[in-house]
């Protein structure tokens, strides 16, 4: 694309500049777009799953109504409790959204269709993902009231629990691939399934790994059930609950792009990413982009299914879970796939 600018008549300088922002907006404009699209789908399964209609007046089949509520909250007016330290309250969802966004920097769409290509990218979504938890400690210290409090409480603990386990099942997945590089793991699991599937997860190595990294995944975005953070029954609305307007609104955008993100990682680090399912010629027509976008709906399915079928974890039970079995396991696969790994380069 910097070739491009550069054609056009502009010194290298402004052409990478121009290059840079145009790349930018291509992923967060559509980014944007999607998560307005899947809260309806989000809307719409559990509507299904309870046998409603979900949203069906606003627009076409209901599909202006994200873009109606985001108007609303848009015109309504942000309210700040006396009590509450005003620059981290407004500076919290900022940090949510925009620590969201970052991490699609380096999720290749395609084999070329990526803004940085970098060596470490999978490093870079760790420490990016890490990152998220500060705008809802940050909102519920700022908030000066104690439910918000109690909710960013949760929200480390549990961020702290579940990033360690991801942390060395994303170990196995490297030592697999040999590389930290996004598209280096997605080329490495080329016919890696029975030497025809593109996919790691028919490996009986990294299969349970995948299901801990899914079951990961949620309690990482504060989903159902895992959704403590935001236990209505318990915190009314958690971190969130002195917020309106639009501050109130890049936190559902913050939440539904960092969920958006684990379904892609999925399909990046076990199910072939941009890779047709099966490594057959007449497959490869059709574009990566298309065959990852499905592959993340797919799971973005999964997520909302959850959602609507599993009861709510206590939370000594989602500590149990993170500390007692989560992180016993993930250290024991690390020992078996590298003992195997360094068994086989030996044999």
């Amino acid at each position: 694309m910097t070739e491009f600018f550069q054609s056009l008549g502009m010194t290298y300088e402004w052409a990478f500049f121009v290059a840079s922002i145009a790349g930018i907006l291509l992923i967060a404009l559509p980014l944007m777009l999607a998560v307005a699209m899947i809260i309806y789908v989000d809307r719409k399964v559990l509507g299904a799953v309870m046998m409603r209609r979900g949203p069906n007046v606003v627009g076409p089949f209901g599909l202006l109504q994200s873009f109606a509520d985001g108007l609303k909250v848009f015109l309504q007016e942000t309210i700040i409790p006396s009590a509450a330290n005003k620059g981290l309250f407004l500076i919290a969802p900022i940090i949510m959204f925009t620590v969201a966004l970052a991490a699609w920097a380096v999720m290749p769409f395609s084999e070329t269709l990526v803004l940085s290509d970098i060596n470490v990218g999978l490093l870079y979504v760790l420490a990016i993902s890490s990152l998220g938890v500060y705008g809802v400690v940050i909102s519920g210290w700022a908030s000066n009231s104690k439910y918000p409090f109690f909710s960013a409480m949760r929200a480390a603990a549990q961020m702290i629990s579940y990033e360690v386990s991801i942390g060395f099942i994303l170990v196995c997945v490297v030592l697999w691939a040999g590389t930290f590089n996004m598209n280096g793991i997605i080329e490495a699991q080329r016919g890696h399934g029975f030497g025809v599937i593109n996919a790691y997860v028919f490996n009986p190595l990294i299969f349970p790994l995948w299901v801990m990294f899914f079951i990961s995944a949620l309690a990482e975005t504060a989903r159902a059930p895992f959704d403590l953070t935001e236990a209505e029954s318990e915190l009314v609305a958690g971190f969130q609950t002195e917020y309106s307007s639009m501050s109130f609104a890049l936190f559902w955008l913050g939440e539904y792009a960092n969920i958006l993100l684990m379904c892609m990682l999925n399909a990046i680090l076990f199910w072939g990413g941009w890779l047709p399912p099966f490594d057959w010629e007449p497959l490869y027509a059709v574009p990566g982009i298309v065959w990852i976008l499905l592959k993340t709906f797919v799971f973005f399915l999964m997520f909302s299914w959850i959602w609507a079928t599993v009861p709510r974890y206590r939370y000594d039970q989602l500590m149990r879970l993170g500390w007692k079995v989560f992180l016993p396991l993930s250290l024991v696969f690390v020992a078996l796939t590298s003992g195997w790994l360094v068994l086989v380069e030996w044999a």
